[in-house]
């Protein structure tokens, strides 16, 4: 039985098709049972629509806590029984009962090497700050924005003559490689999560997780 997941998002959902792709092709054993968005608008709506998943879209302004949101949000991914969450770009600060009661069944992709460069505008900071190279983190989501446990980063150098935008392209196309990766090592139980530590193939991985070019070896 493919391995059951749920995917939020809040747009153009590239990383929910990288899903999608991996798993039509056989590269990946998960079933999508349901794409959930807090703005109708958001294109990834349209490719979940595509591939035959069932959507939800959930405004959050109208609610009025954010409490209140992450509860409604909750029961409807619970309704599906997924073994996994996946944020792909879902643009909401989670509460942390909501973060608690996924504890370990939730992931997220950020774009930067954590603990580098947490929350926004990461590629221009990473810029701005003269480092000679950027990435993308897999990682667990906690109550602490940006700070869950790290399964896996993948870097790209940074070019003298880089832009920001110039170097979103180049750690987008990392993170539709090593999330979907990160997702076929949960889905096949190489990766575990206790007591806040990753381990993959029962070996706990250091803070920044395990690195792209060292997991094909």
């Amino acid at each position: 039985m493919s391995f059951p997941i749920v995917v939020l998002i809040s747009g153009s959902g590239s990383n929910l098709q990288a899903l999608i792709d991996q798993s039509l092709q056989g590269q990946l054993d998960v079933k999508i049972r349901a794409v959930i968005s807090n703005k109708a608008d958001a294109y990834g709506l349209e490719r979940a629509k595509a591939a035959g998943i069932p959507t939800h879209t959930l405004n959050h302004r109208l609610f009025d806590s954010r409490e209140a949101f992450d509860t409604e949000l909750q029961q409807i991914i619970d309704q599906y029984s997924p073994k996994l969450v996946i944020l792909a770009g879902f643009m909401r600060i989670l509460t942390e009962s909501f973060a608690r009661h996924y504890e370990g069944r939730m992931l997220n992709v950020h774009p930067s090497l954590l603990p580098k460069f947490k929350g926004l505008n990461t590629h221009q900071r990473a810029i701005d700050a003269k480092e000679n190279e950027h990435g993308v983190s897999v990682h667990f989501v906690s109550a602490e924005l940006d700070a869950g446990a790290v399964i896996i980063q993948a870097s790209t150098d940074i070019a003298h003559d880089e832009t920001a935008e110039s170097l979103a392209k180049k750690v987008h196309s990392l993170e539709h490689i090593i999330y979907p990766l990160a997702v076929k090592w949960l889905s096949e139980d190489r990766i575990t999560f206790h007591d806040g530590k990753v381990s993959f193939d029962q070996k706990i991985l250091p803070e920044s997780g395990m690195r792209y070019n060292e997991a094909l070896k």
